[in-house]
């Protein structure tokens, strides 16, 4: 589509010349005009991502389930029963105050956090992705609803003239015949 055309579309429907316009509302324009389906964003479409990305969306997955929850806390009990009962007889591995059941925990919260935290930034690019795609289609329908409602506007006004022209032509021959009638 030529320029000019473009520059009309935008004017019409944003009120901006086209060359103003930010990327995403130039390329509902080009959408528009080119009378295309709003395509899916590549970065929308389902990313197998690094091995390490794969792995980090994996153990988020694990580590924010009330499963991990339910059988860490099994272990975790487990762990210091079986220290109390060993405690007596001089065979706990771990004895209170648990000290190394203290550094296994703090290097999984060492390790743990910053692998969920990759998890979620991926996600939060995701979810960025998605609301810029949804902006695009929902200002495009917006724009084709205001078309629509122009084209309809137009269809109406044309109708209308075309009744008020056929009803000029109705009274013009009624007033023709009127006359006739009264003899003049």
């Amino acid at each position: 589509m030529s320029a000019e055309k473009l520059d009309h579309l935008s004017r019409t429907l944003l009120g901006e010349p086209y060359g103003d316009l930010s990327d995403v509302k130039r390329s509902v324009i080009d959408l528009i005009a080119a009378e295309a389906p709003t395509a899916i964003e590549p970065g929308l479409r389902e990313k197998e991502g690094s091995y390490w990305e794969r792995l980090a969306d994996r153990v988020a997955a694990i580590g924010g389930s009330w499963g991990f929850i339910g059988s860490f806390s099994a272990i975790l009990a487990a762990w210091v029963i079986l220290n109390l009962a060993l405690m007596p007889f001089h065979k706990a591995f771990d004895p209170y105050p648990f000290i190394f059941l203290n550094l296994v925990l703090s290097t999984l919260a060492a390790i743990q956090a910053p692998i969920i935290m990759m998890s979620q930034n991926r996600q939060s690019t995701k979810d960025r992705e998605a609301a810029e795609h949804d902006y695009v289609v929902n200002l495009r329908a917006e724009l084709e609803i205001m078309r629509l409602h122009d084209k309809l506007d137009a269809l109406r006004v044309a109708e209308l003239s075309e009744m008020a022209r056929a009803n000029t032509a109705c009274l013009d021959e009624l007033r023709a015949e009127v006359k006739a009638l009264r003899g003049g």
